[in-house]
């Protein structure tokens, strides 16, 4: 049987499911993409109890298929971003219809209509996250970065991260080393 939890595809997340699924006796096959396969039935008690100590944890078992699918394709990508080494060559709507085994318009007109914004904007969003992360925590130059995340050019990156932010990346970089120089004269 499959559940469907939403959660932030992390370590500490998949081991705080499987945590709340052990103390109510069911096992689980595999965790991933905020799925969970479990062995054998769920019982509506069993599914209670831990609908109540997920949102304990910070969670939530969804129920309705919209819902469902909208976290699937949101930790399709994030996963994809945040948690790639190397982003598909492929376009990306070919990868997350593929990974999610749905047509990519239903997706996206799904997505558009609940969250009230494209996957395109999400995808966006999380690539500049990314960006900012890369920026203040790896030493990799804006050309690095921009080919780790399959931009066409340095502009384009500059361009989007500025449509963003509001800040250029340069300028964002250099308030994280003002923060730093202002916390060591303290």
């Amino acid at each position: 049987m499959k559940l469907y939890i939403k959660y932030m595809v992390s370590l500490r997340c998949k081991m705080m499911v499987k945590e709340e699924l052990n103390k109510l006796g069911l096992q689980c096959m595999v965790i991933d993409l905020g799925t969970v396969d479990i062995l054998g039935d769920i019982s509506p008690q069993q599914r209670t109890q831990l609908k109540n100590n997920l949102l304990l944890s910070g969670l939530e078992l969804l129920d309705d298929k919209k819902s469902i699918l909208i976290e699937k394709i949101k930790n399709v990508i994030i996963e994809m971003i945040h948690y790639s080494d190397e982003l598909p060559k492929v376009n990306y709507s070919d990868f997350i219809s593929e990974k999610l085994n749905h047509d990519y318009t239903y997706m996206a007109n799904i997505f558009s209509e609940v969250k009230g914004i494209t996957i395109q904007q999400f995808i966006i969003f999380h690539k500049i996250e990314r960006v900012k992360e890369l920026l203040l925590y790896k030493e990799l130059t804006l050309t690095e970065i921009a080919h780790k995340l399959h931009y066409s050019s340095v502009a384009h990156l500059s361009n989007q991260f500025k449509k963003v932010t509001g800040l250029s990346p340069s300028f964002y970089k250099q308030l994280k080393h003002k923060r730093m120089a202002n916390l060591e004269n303290m």
